[in-house]
């Protein structure tokens, strides 16, 4: 269930309201383009901009139009375990396969709290749990320690690995058998290289097919065409990032006719010359909706 490509949804807004018609074109897109799942309301999906009732809706939706043709592992982190508790009972209830789970952020917890947070969450939600490691936005690091001793709980599948550090994977996977799936689309080819099953992509937004594909390669062991595909979407992914996320994503697929219309404040779009090398680079690959 755990491997492949794997898409960061973006949430698409219209007039302040969550925009449920292009959700469920933006889902079809990526089904039709071979993604091997979905990852609604996570760091791409606007999650911290949502209120708890569209934070689940948003989830919900997805369940109901990806309709059983992908697994959808809805992002449910919190920085309250009381709160994190009430979103992945919310997710099981509404049908998600699984769940995204971010390190709690701001109260910069213990590597202890930090066990016995995503622990209770394991113990309290029969619902398998994608560990969120991203440390640039949450300002807490998970131990390939901590994560090891979380991965003897049967719930805790899988470890989203943000944290830039290819050390950071090796040592995990030298101390426990968990999957690892790469969270920064520049690091999924070396991150599969050394053992990593996939990635949860923010590109695959718009190219699902190229991220699918380069996943498929190294996972069949054919790294020469692997780092082929890697080259080509390179420029692309890191043209993404210049101005924060999700505005070069959202922006590259308003060019390609896939428009998920503004951000939420307090996040803005990418400045004239971010949008203009993005143009130039979707142009480059060939992508469009319509």
């Amino acid at each position: 269930m755990f491997s492949g490509a794997f898409t960061a949804m973006v949430t698409p807004f219209r007039e302040g309201k969550v925009d449920e018609n292009r959700l469920r074109e933006q889902v079809e897109y990526q089904i039709r383009g071979g993604i091997n799942g979905l990852v609604p309301v996570g760091t791409t999906g606007e999650s911290p901009t949502l209120n708890i009732e569209e934070h689940i809706r948003v989830i919900e939706l997805t369940v109901k139009f990806a309709a059983g043709r992908v697994p959808v592992i809805g992002g449910t982190g919190a920085n309250a375990t009381s709160e994190a508790i009430e979103l992945h009972q919310a997710a099981k209830k509404v049908g998600a396969t699984a769940c995204l789970s971010v390190n709690p952020y701001y109260n910069k917890p213990t590597q202890e709290g930090l066990y016995r947070h995503f622990m209770t969450l394991a113990d309290r939600v029969d619902l398998p749990i994608v560990l969120y490691n991203i440390p640039g936005r949450t300002s807490v690091t998970m131990s390939p320690q901590t994560v090891a001793r979380l991965a003897k709980h049967p719930n805790i599948v899988a470890v989203k690995e943000s944290t830039g550090s290819m050390d950071m994977t090796t040592e995990i996977l030298s101390l426990c058998d968990i999957t690892v799936i790469s969270g920064d689309d520049s690091l999924t080819l070396p991150l599969m290289s050394i053992g990593a099953k996939g990635v949860i992509s923010v590109a695959s937004n718009l190219i699902p097919t190229k991220i699918k594909a380069l996943t498929q390669l190294a996972l069949t062991g054919n790294y020469a065409s692997a780092r082929e595909a890697h080259l080509e979407v390179f420029p692309f992914i890191k043209s993404l990032f210049l101005d924060g996320n999700p505005a070069g994503i959202k922006h590259a697929m308003k060019v390609a006719g896939l428009d998920s219309g503004e951000m939420r404040l307090p996040l803005w779009e990418a400045n004239e010359s971010t949008k203009t090398l993005i143009e130039q680079l979707v142009a480059k690959l060939g992508v469009k909706f319509r």
